[in-house]
């Protein structure tokens, strides 16, 4: 047995003397919620580890920061996929070291409700960034909570977002050639939802 809970096999390669782990722990952790998930039992702060090395997967500090101004919630009733809402985005700003910007009317997110109470998220919009180029995001994701916290969001109270999960993965297109690394960026957000808007801390997966 070797640090870290794994065994190792040992091969000579070219005669350099590999070890390979036979059985690893991996721990990954994104804002207190690990690979276990928010069902986790209790909540760890660690990079992933194999053997004596440690992977950091997100940036250290956000991207972006986003707040989407939103319309009223449009209650379309159970649908074949679930209990359909969209709300569409009215505008918004965009801050970030790399893009400062304003997010266009005409976007929306067309959510359904699942059978377990779960949101499914699912966004489109444009951002004009401040030298005029437009960045399309797409964003998918999950809201899910205790059925208490679920029910004060609706009322448009502001709940602290530590009380229920609220995360979008999000991709990036735009022809701009100064914001080129933005087609080449996959993004994990941590979502707070408010009466008329949404705010998002936006990391880039390394």
């Amino acid at each position: 047995m070797h640090g870290f809970g794994e065994r190792h096999n040992t091969r000579h390669i070219s005669g350099f003397l590999v070890r390979r782990p036979t059985h690893k722990y991996f721990h990954f952790s994104i804002y207190g919620a690990g690979l276990e998930g928010s069902n986790a039992s209790e909540s760890r702060s660690s990079p992933i580890l194999y053997g004596m090395h440690a992977m950091t997967l997100i940036s250290s500090e956000p991207i972006l920061r986003i707040t989407a101004e939103l319309a009223d919630i449009l209650h379309f009733g159970k649908t074949p996929i679930g209990e359909r809402r969209v709300i569409n985005i009215l505008g918004g700003t965009v801050e970030g070291p790399k893009l400062t910007g304003k997010i266009l009317p005409g976007g929306a997110d067309w959510q359904f409700i699942r059978a377990d109470g779960a949101a499914h998220v699912e966004a489109r919009y444009t951002i004009e960034s401040d030298t005029g180029a437009y960045i399309l995001v797409s964003s998918e994701g999950v809201r899910h909570g205790p059925p208490d916290v679920l029910a004060r969001l609706l009322t448009g109270e502001t709940v602290d977002p530590s009380l229920y999960y609220f995360r979008t993965a999000m991709r990036f297109e735009t022809g701009d050639q100064t914001l080129d690394w933005m087609n080449r960026v996959i993004a994990i957000a941590r979502g707070q939802r408010e009466r008329n808007a949404v705010k998002l801390d936006v990391y880039e997966v390394l």
